[in-house]
């Protein structure tokens, strides 16, 4: 069972706290009884730490200087490139020679039609492809090329579904 409390609600406003006399006498205490104590700072310096009116500098060391071939040689990024065979090599060429077709063909006959926005960037995107495709072709990196050439495709065949 809950006790009602013995103050009303009402009157509750009215109710203000007491204070105990031993706690009035508990503000003044002795001066014996608080330690006194005595800090030392140690002396401050002038300046603490030196102002920077920009971001400090990045260090970059100097490449040194090419004077012989070999040096030339050892600057250049090495080149990692996919082992492919032979037969590898002709599937992915010809799988690129397919797919850039259909996707000149796809670029054709949106030629001369009247593109909205989107279809105009996916256009160009296309055209990209394509001219990125055959810079693979020329220096023979048939997976890259297939790839880029896959992509063109691709994305002909959707311009050419929202015609």
């Amino acid at each position: 069972m809950r006790k009602r409390p013995a103050i009303p609600w009402a009157t509750e406003v009215q109710v203000r706290p007491v204070t105990q006399p031993r706690l009035a006498e508990m503000g003044s205490v002795p001066d014996d009884l608080v330690p006194e104590l005595q800090l030392e700072l140690p002396p401050f310096p002038g300046q603490l730490a030196p102002v920077r009116t920009a971001p400090p500098r990045p260090h970059v060391s100097t490449p040194p200087s090419a004077a012989t071939g070999n040096d030339a040689e050892k600057l250049e990024a090495p080149t990692i490139a996919l082992q492919v065979t032979p037969q590898e090599s002709a599937v992915a060429q010809q799988q690129t020679k397919q797919s850039l077709g259909i996707a000149e063909k796809n670029l054709e006959s949106a030629r001369g039609k009247n593109l909205n926005a989107a279809q105009s960037d996916l256009a160009s995107k296309i055209r990209g492809f394509i001219k990125d495709a055959r810079e693979a072709a020329q220096i023979a990196d048939w997976i890259r090329a297939r790839s880029l050439a896959k992509k063109a495709q691709l994305l002909s065949e959707e311009l050419a579904g929202s015609l």
